[in-house]
């Protein structure tokens, strides 16, 4: 199923079902009002969920409306929990190459993970609203998903059992504020802001064999003003999957409801489909010509990010931003 969260002046938002073409959606006040309640008791929910979903693609529901006439939140407007891994060590590895620097073995075998900003998230046609052009503004188009309650010191394998919903994302980063960060040793703060969300959220079996175990096998599409910047396939090359990244977070705690994981920019060895994130594109240019030719993002660009299925369809709703600039 496909579910999204709506404006109703409130701060999380109203639960609606969308759905599967995305254009007519559906208010389910009797079976939770927002996104984190519907998750918070998953068990008892999902059926009734799913009972709605079915008959709204069915035509079988005079309560409908046009998906496209409201404004959609972040499907889960704010979380208890934000953990974004960087889970494609092809991407990590190509950083490192462009400014000299070797990639430390552990890399390969143990996740990198942060804890984001969760107390509001992006909906996404929100402009994206940055104080500064010089703080190096870019994009990062990622998967995630958003999990029920996950034991501590869970594995892997379990935790693939705890994934209930899957989306794709823009992790807004400003490059120009990250080394001075990072060489505080103590992690990112100022150089990541709110990061944006896509329209909906969909259950696993919604994806097909697109799923499968624990990566989404299909092409994540980020364009800049018009310009395709890259399609990698998010499966091909994730080194962690889902099911790691969930049992890396929930080592020594456990995870709650609503708990929101990111893959990390998804990127493919060697970017044969182009690169989802700004970065990647400057790292291959100095590999290449010794120096970046590429800008950051200004105000006025526009990023757009969307994965479609086989069919050539819209799964999660595009992400269709401006970048504005931030005025008090």
């Amino acid at each position: 199923m496909k579910l999204a969260s709506i404006d109703n002046k409130t701060r999380d938002g109203q639960l609606v079902v969308v759905n599967k073409e995305l254009t007519k959606a559906v208010t389910v006040p009797e079976i939770a009002e927002t996104m984190q309640s519907a998750i918070d008791n998953w068990i008892e929910m999902e059926n009734k969920l799913q009972t709605v979903y079915e008959h709204l693609n069915s035509n079988k529901l005079h309560n409908t409306f046009d998906f496209s006439s409201v404004r959609v939140l972040a499907p889960i407007p704010r979380a208890y929990h934000w953990a974004d891994g960087s889970a494609y060590v092809t991407h990590v590895e190509l950083v490192r190459k462009a400014r000299n620097a070797k990639l430390p073995e552990s890399f390969w075998t143990d996740p990198l993970m942060y804890m984001g900003a969760s107390d509001a998230f992006i909906g996404a046609n929100d402009d994206i609203k940055i104080e500064n052009e010089d703080w190096g503004i870019d994009f990062e188009s990622e998967i995630a998903v958003i999990t029920d309650d996950v034991p501590a010191g869970i594995t892997s394998k379990a935790a693939l059992n705890h994934i209930k919903l899957i989306t794709i994302i823009n992790d807004v980063s400003l490059r120009h504020l990250i080394p001075n960060e990072l060489s505080k040793q103590f992690g990112f703060y100022q150089s990541k802001p709110w990061t944006t969300f896509a329209p909906v959220v969909v259950t696993p079996d919604e994806l097909g064999d697109s799923w499968k175990d624990g990566k989404l096998h299909l092409p994540l599409e980020s364009t800049l003003n018009g310009k395709l910047i890259g399609s990698p396939n998010a499966g091909i090359d994730m080194t962690f999957d889902f099911g790691q990244l969930i049992a890396h977070a929930a080592k020594t705690r456990l995870l709650m409801a609503g708990t929101v994981i990111g893959s990390g920019t998804v990127a493919n060895q060697g970017s044969p489909n182009g690169s989802s994130c700004l970065a990647e594109v400057r790292c291959l240019e100095i590999i290449k010509n010794g120096k970046a030719s590429t800008p950051f993002m200004s105000f006025g660009d526009r990023i757009e990010v969307e994965m479609k299925n086989n069919e050539g369809h819209s799964i999660f709703g595009k992400i269709n931003q401006v970048v504005k600039e931030y005025k008090n």
